[in-house]
Formats: C-alpha cells, sequence, structure tokens
C-alpha cells in the first residue's frame, strides 16, 4: 500500500487539507479513487515536530540531571490523576467495548474501510500477526505468568504491594485461582483491543473511506470543520505524539528488565545495574530504527510473523511438557469465571477502600492508561493495515482474535504458575521480571526456553516500537502514510531514551516508575478518544452506504405503494428521472423523493 501521486490534472492542495474537494460528487455515491489521497505529504509539518520534539528533549535533560524531582513530579501528578479522574478511566474503558460491539453489529457494520471495491492487502494471517504483535506483545512475554500468578499468591493486605484481588480474603487455592484468571482476562482480552478499534477506526475509515490525512486530528473533521487544520488540530496531534511516546517507551521499559532478568539467570545469577539496562534499551532500538526504516511491508511484516511462530512454539512446549490437564481444566472455568465476575470488575472504584484504590492504581487504572496512552500507534497502524476490511470484519478481528489468543496464552502460562505455587514451588518470589523464568525452571529444557523468551521479548520490542516509531513520524509529516526516516528515526532515538529514563526515575522499583509516568501520559488523550467516538458517529451517519439505504427504502416503499395501488399485483420497479415520472392520480402516491 503506497501514498498515490497527486493527479496533475487537478489544482494541487494543501498539506493541511485533510479531504479534497469534489463539489459535483453526490452524497451517495462512492469517493472517486482517482483523487484518493492526493494530498502533499512530503513536508515535516515543523509546529507539531518543533513542539513535540523540544519538550520531549526537555523530559530526557529533566530525567537524566535531575531524576530525583521528576519522580516526584510524577507521583504527584499521578496522586492528583487517580484522585480525580480513576472512575474516568474506568467508565470510558467499559463504554469503548460497547461502543465497539455496536458498531460491528449494527447498520454501520458492513461499511467497508476504503472504496466500495477494495480487497484487504495483507492477508488475514498477516493481518493478526502485525496487530498482535504491535498491540500487546511485550505485555503478554512480561504479565503472562506475572499477572496471574500475583493475584492468586499476593498478599490482599498490604496497601504498599497491593497484589491480591479485593475481596478474596480467605478464599480457597480453587476459587482464588479462577479469580485471579478471570481479573487477568479482564485487563488483557476485550477491553484493550475495543480500546485500539475506536482508534483503528476512526483513522482507517477517514484516510481510505473518506481520503483524508492519516492524523488523529482529520477524524474530527466531522465536528470541527476546518478547525482541525488550525490550533485545535495540532493540539490532538501532539497529544497523540506525547502518548504514544510514554506508552510505547513503558512497553520497551518492560521489555529491558525481563532481557536483563533472564540474562542474569544464564550468567548464573550476576547482578546487572542501571548501565548495562541502558545498554540492553541502546542496542535493541537501533534495532528496531533499522526494522523501522524498512517500512511496514519488510521489516513489520517479516518480525510479526517469525515471532508469531515462536510464541506458538514457546506456549505449545509450556503446555505439553507442563501441567497440561490443569491448563485444561482452567480454561473453560476461567470462561465462565470472566463472565460472572463481570459486573464486578467494571463497578470497581476508589470509594471502595485505600486497598482497593491502591489496587486499582497499580493495576487496573495502569492497564487502561496504557492501552488509551498506546491507542494513537496501534490504533493508526491496525488502520494502516486493515484497508479493504468492513466494520464488521475489523472489529470482529480486532476484538475477538486476540482475546482468544489472549486467553489461551494466560491459560498455559498463568495456569502452569498457579499450579507449580499450589504446588510449594516457588515461583512467585523474585519479582514480576522473574516470574517466568522461574515457572520455566519447572520444566525441561528450562535454559533454552529461557533463551527463546528473551528473543520473543527482544522481537516483540523491536516490531511494538518501530511501529510507533513510524506512527509518530507519520503525525509529524502531515500524516504521511510512508513517513521519511529522519522523523522516524529521531523518534525511535526518542522512544528508548524515554524508556531509560522512566527506568531510572523508579529506582529500585523500577516498574512503579514505568506505571506512573504511563497513566499521567494518558489522562489527556482519554479526553481525545471519546470526542473521536462522537466525530466517527457522526461520519458514519453520513456514509455513502448509509445515504444509498435512505434513498433506497424512501423509493422502494415509495414505488410499492404506487405499484399495489394502481396494478394490484402485477407492477414492476423501474428507475426513471424525476421529470419522467408520470403525475399520479388523485389518491395515489406519488412515488419516491427526487435523489437530490
Amino acid at each position: 500500500m503506497t501514498e498515490k501521486e497527486p493527479d496533475e490534472t487537478k489544482p494541487s492542495e494543501s498539506a493541511s487539507d485533510t479531504t479534497l474537494d469534489v463539489p459535483d460528487l453526490h452524497p451517495a455515491l462512492d469517493f472517486p479513487t482517482e483523487v484518493e489521497l492526493a494530498q502533499d505529504t512530503s513536508k515535516l509539518d515543523k509546529l507539531v515536530f518543533g513542539v513535540t520534539a523540544t519538550i520531549a528533549v526537555g523530559f530526557l535533560i529533566w530525567g537524566f540531571v535531575s531524576t530525583s524531582t521528576l519522580s516526584t513530579a510524577s507521583g504527584n501528578a499521578l496522586s492528583w490523576s487517580m484522585e480525580y479522574l480513576g472512575w474516568f478511566f474506568v467508565i470510558t474503558a467499559s463504554g469503548f467495548v460497547v461502543f465497539a460491539i455496536w458498531l460491528a453489529m449494527g447498520k454501520y457494520g458492513n461499511i467497508p474501510l476504503g472504496r466500495d471495491d477494495d480487497e484487504p492487502e495483507f492477508r488475514t494471517s498477516s493481518w493478526i500477526a502485525m496487530m498482535f504483535s504491535a498491540g500487546m506483545g511485550i505485555g503478554l512475554m512480561f504479565y503472562g505468568v506475572s499477572e496471574p500468578l500475583t493475584f492468586f499468591a499476593g498478599d490482599a493486605t498490604n496497601p504498599d504491594l497491593p497484589a491480591g484481588i479485593p475481596g478474596t480474603d480467605g478464599v480457597g487455592d480453587v476459587e482464588l485461582a479462577r479469580q485471579a484468571m478471570a481479573q487477568t482476562l479482564f485487563h488483557w482480552t476485550l477491553h484493550p483491543w475495543a480500546i485500539y478499534a475506536v482508534v483503528g477506526l476512526a483513522i482507517a475509515y477517514g484516510v481510505f473511506r473518506k481520503g483524508r490525512l492519516q492524523l488523529i486530528s482529520s477524524a474530527f473533521e466531522s465536528l470541527l470543520g476546518s478547525r482541525v487544520h488550525g490550533p485545535i488540530g495540532k493540539v490532538i496531534d501532539m497529544l497523540a505524539i506525547f502518548a504514544t511516546l510514554f506508552g510505547s517507551a513503558a512497553s520497551l521499559g518492560l521489555g529491558a528488565l525481563q532481557i536483563k532478568e533472564g540474562a542474569q539467570i544464564i550468567g548464573a545469577g550476576g547482578e546487572i545495574g542501571n548501565a548495562a539496562l541502558v545498554a540492553i534499551i541502546a542496542f535493541l532500538t537501533i534495532c528496531f530504527i533499522v526494522s523501522a526504516v524498512s517500512g511496514v511491508s519488510r521489516g513489520i511484516q517479516y518480525l510479526s510473523n517469525i515471532n508469531m511462530v515462536l510464541a506458538l512454539l514457546l506456549a505449545v512446549f509450556v503446555f505439553v511438557v507442563g501441567p497440561t490437564m490443569f491448563i485444561l481444566n482452567i480454561l473453560p472455568s476461567t470462561m465462565a469465571e470472566y463472565v460472572g465476575l463481570m459486573p464486578e470488575m467494571t463497578g470497581r472504584v476508589n470509594g471502595q477502600g485505600a486497598y482497593t484504590e491502591s489496587w486499582l492504581t497499580y493495576y487496573t487504572v495502569f492497564y487502561w492508561a496504557w492501552w488509551i496512552s498506546w491507542t494513537p500507534f496501534v490504533g493508526m497502524f491496525i488502520a494502516r493495515i486493515s484497508r479493504g476490511r468492513t466494520i464488521r470484519q475489523f472489529v470482529s478481528g480486532v476484538l475477538l482474535v486476540p482475546s482468544l489468543v489472549s486467553l489461551v496464552w494466560f491459560a498455559i502460562f498463568g495456569g502452569a504458575a498457579i499450579k507449580f505455587e499450589m504446588d510449594g514451588k516457588g515461583v512467585f518470589e523474585g519479582g514480576a521480571e522473574a516470574q517466568l523464568f522461574n515457572t520455566l525452571e519447572q520444566l525441561p529444557l528450562s535454559t533454552m526456553a529461557t533463551v527463546l523468551v528473551m528473543i520473543l521479548v527482544g522481537i516483540f520490542f523491536v516490531s511494538g516500537a518501530d511501529a510507533a516509531s513510524i506512527v509518530m513520524g507519520s503525525l509529524s509529516q502531515h500524516g504521511a502514510l510512508e513517513p521519511k526516516r529522519a522523523p522516524v528515526i529521531f523518534w525511535g532515538v526518542a522512544t528508548g531514551a524515554v524508556a531509560a529514563v522512566m527506568l531510572l526515575v523508579g529506582g529500585e522499583t523500577a516498574l512503579d516508575g514505568l506505571k506512573n509516568i504511563t497513566i499521567v501520559a494518558a489522562v489527556p488523550f482519554v479526553f481525545v478518544m471519546v470526542g473521536l467516538c462522537i466525530a466517527l458517529v457522526r461520519d458514519l451517519s453520513k456514509d455513502p452506504l448509509v445515504v444509498r439505504r435512505t434513498y433506497a427504502r424512501a423509493a422502494v416503499e415509495g414505488a410499492v405503494v404506487t405499484g399495489v395501488t394502481e396494478y394490484g399485483d402485477d407492477f414492476v420497479i423501474a428507475v426513471t428521472g424525476q421529470d419522467e415520472l408520470p403525475t399520479a392520480e388523485p389518491g395515489h402516491s406519488e412515488g419516491p423523493p427526487p435523489a437530490s
């Protein structure tokens, strides 16, 4: 999928014009392909790039020069965000699930993300692999064991480390295992992918159906009109860049922590300090920049397919040589528990006590903020690879397939870890980044499996970060589908550097630094997403397919009434111009309304 050259027979368009002017086009007709995406996106948006780059560099300088003050500031901002907006994260996350399902199941479901006759560019397997690698690859590797195991074995009374699920004190091991798995699925299935789907749909529809630029601000054209080309639109795109920068940097930090832990295990327990951690981030940053500048169709697609195969091999290995029957038994019970506990999980808010508030900050709200901070780049990325699919196909693929994969993944890895903990193996020890390796040590060929995990995390690191770099480059270049190398490289370097700063801010509890800054960075963008939903519905209500249905219903109903009135059952329906319609006799229907 490459950007088409401007139509030289038409007047040149400004780079800020996100929809081409086609005054003679009837609203019931498809957008003409010959004028599709003829905007000039070859130049850097100096304002958007300049402001965001300056603030990003300032953040990096602050983090390296005065880590303690940045840590204090981020902690204070987090406290304010949780006190006043924690409930808003909880409500909007579930609202996005309802919204995405409503779009897929309703009258807008068969609207294509492209021209009426467009076909999908990527085969379904590659589409799913790329979407999954960009969406939560590192997260699954880091939390696949850690989260269900923490909810099962953690202390539900310690506010300093809110591990156990609120309200599960005294629950038996079997029931606690089911609740731990259900809570994990709540964080990793429908909710995050619905959040991604909202942004992905808005961008894909605007770019491939309306001929707009690939910008978050362009999706607001139905609400803001020409103001999306001015300061308001610029601010929206800047917020998208900041959310992407910090959200992807948090993921890189998680990946670096896990690679560090694996290296320590392979090196017989030798401690790796911050300098080595920064070196790991620097090396992988170079790798994903090389992949990013090679483009979506090459680097990201190949890496995603490789990772899908390696992840499948690892999952099959753990399933076969691990506690197979326990995994098989926990799979259906987890699904039932997930459905049964959904009202309780969605309704858990700060007002239910100090421990619940601390627990939400550490888990649910962090996840919702993490997913929201990822939406600009994951949403734009899956939009970039989803041309030609209908809204129903898009939502079904984005919500159901990754959710099913996550269910199986957590059942295998989380189930194995819980079983080993039940048997007294002590796999909960050592922190979140160590628990996957602790679980693998209970299996044969543990060293080989550890190396495979490090390779997987590294490739997930690269495939997710290069997608983020491309998207930030696109936002900095008027929505270019194939941004130039310079902005992509800049944002790649900045992402790696921000990841290092976020880890340093966390100090001994590096994971806390990642979580705190991620939540704060996501606060402005959650409001952008709410507006995005409203703008998307306004766009869809005026889609050519919807307009044609309106004309069709009115025309056919009027024609049928006229036909039955005049000819009984013996009539046919023909299409003629309005000026050719016969004059209706008194008492008869005048037929369908004019198509104008």
